[in-house]
């Protein structure tokens, strides 16, 4: 399994051998020995594993969540394809602000781990494209937080052709700057522990 840090601190991509023969496939997105090669321990202990299943255009985020030490995630897409967008949101972290964009889909199988504080978007580039969740923390609606996926500043690669299809959430989310003035932003030494 290949790994490669992404231009977000601590977000890694990990990219599996695929087996194809004639009956299909085999693949492993998750080995827990390449996991802790990377990141220097373990996998964290999973609370929830979750599914979404996304029609072409659907823009699913920048989701976070709030408290400490915050929900780590480990995400891949076992069908279908999106355009999967990592940004950091820990104010103090050294690259705070910063995103970084992967296509996960079913032929290659790359899964990325986000630490905790990083936020989570994606764009759904086929219908019925399946997103994969292993979570740190079970889901706690008042924890959920969100940062508009448009936002001019951060000016994210969303695919040209697509006109997104935002839930209502996602439409009414502010700026990383309206977060930042509201206080809601996760803070880098909670996340990490520094």
């Amino acid at each position: 399994m290949r790994t490669r840090e992404l231009a977000v601190r601590g977000v890694l991509e990990f990219t599996p051998e695929v087996f194809p023969d004639d009956r299909g496939l085999f693949v492993s997105p998750f080995q827990l020995s390449s996991f802790a090669g990377a990141t220097g321990g373990p996998l964290f202990q999973v609370a929830q594993a979750s599914h979404s299943v996304s029609r072409r255009g659907v823009v699913r985020g920048i989701h976070f969540t709030t408290g400490s030490p915050g929900t780590e995630k480990y995400v891949c897409c076992p069908h279908g394809e999106v355009l999967d967008i990592v940004v950091d949101l820990r104010v103090g972290s050294p690259t705070f602000g910063t995103w970084d964009a992967v296509v996960l889909d079913q032929r290659k199988f790359r899964a990325l781990y986000l630490p905790a504080g990083v936020g989570h978007a994606f764009v759904s580039l086929r219908d019925g494209s399946v997103m994969s969740y292993l979570l740190s923390a079970g889901y706690v609606a008042e924890k959920e937080r969100a940062v508009s996926v448009l936002d001019p500043e951060l000016a994210l690669p969303l695919p040209s052709g697509i006109a997104p299809v935002l839930s209502e959430r996602d439409r009414l989310a502010g700026t990383l700057a309206e977060a930042a003035v509201d206080g809601i932003l996760p803070r880098y030494e909670e996340t990490t522990g520094i």
